[in-house]
């Protein structure tokens, strides 16, 4: 039974050896294991607040760069919107310029037109005074004398002809 059950002796240097231990620690060891446990809880409750800080930082720079994709969405919206018009401004421009154009080309074809048209009148007269002298000095039987007669009788025919 003294196997289970310790002696006086044994338990008195027991207490005596733990005891000059615990001096010792006390003195020696648990000043700078105290230190070093205080450390350390500093140095994780600064990380833990650096940590939070980047965390808080990160948001504000999530945020600020969503601010500005929404910023670059507005100003493309804004260009294309001012292409879209600068577009639409250039083609009715074109548009205008093709009319004017056209109006012009079609109003110096009429001119032609009307030149021609008067050239031919003028040229048929013509043909049709030099027809009608041919006829009367058949008729009369005889020419007239000089070409300037000639060229005078066929203008006053002329004018009392009215051709439309």
């Amino acid at each position: 039974m003294q196997l289970v059950t310790p002696g006086i002796g044994l338990i008195f240097w027991m207490l005596v050896s733990f005891s000059l231990v615990m001096y010792v620690l006390a003195k020696f060891a648990w000043k700078p294991i105290m230190k070093g446990i205080h450390q350390r809880e500093d140095s994780i409750e600064k990380a833990l607040e650096a940590a939070n800080d980047a965390k808080k930082e990160m948001l504000q720079l999530k945020a600020g760069n969503e601010q500005l994709l929404r910023d670059a969405k507005d100003e493309r919206d804004a260009l294309m919107r001012d292409a879209r018009k600068m577009k639409e401004t250039i083609v009715e421009e074109a548009r205008v310029l093709a009319g004017e154009e056209a109006a012009r080309i079609v109003e110096s074809a009429r001119q032609n037109i009307q030149m021609e048209k008067m050239a031919a009148i003028n040229e048929l007269k013509n043909q049709i005074a030099s027809i009608s002298i041919e006829i009367a000095e058949k008729l009369i039987g005889k020419e007239l004398e000089n070409k300037q007669q000639q060229q005078l009788l066929t203008e006053k025919l002329l004018k009392d002809v009215k051709i439309n």
